[in-house]
């Protein structure tokens, strides 16, 4: 498993319409990271496979997160 290397960028603020403790955590991460695999953000946040999926995939459907097919990241 590839593990990325955390920096210390500071994130101002979450986006109000996340409620749930998961998708801060997951939108959180990929704030910190700036991308990542879905395998990745599994193992790095103690989530199974299958929730970190729903969690993106309602965080993409808000337009906060997009995907090239393989690797997450926040929208800009």
């Amino acid at each position: 498993m590839m593990h990325q290397q955390l920096t210390s960028k500071q994130v101002e603020s979450l986006p109000a319409n996340l409620s749930s403790p998961q998708s801060k955590l997951v939108y959180l991460y990929l704030e910190v990271t700036g991308e990542t695999t879905l395998d990745e953000l599994a193992g790095a946040l103690s989530m199974q496979k299958i929730d970190v999926l729903s969690v993106v995939r309602s965080l993409a459907d808000d337009d906060l997160i997009e995907c090239d097919g393989t690797h997450y990241q926040c929208c800009t």
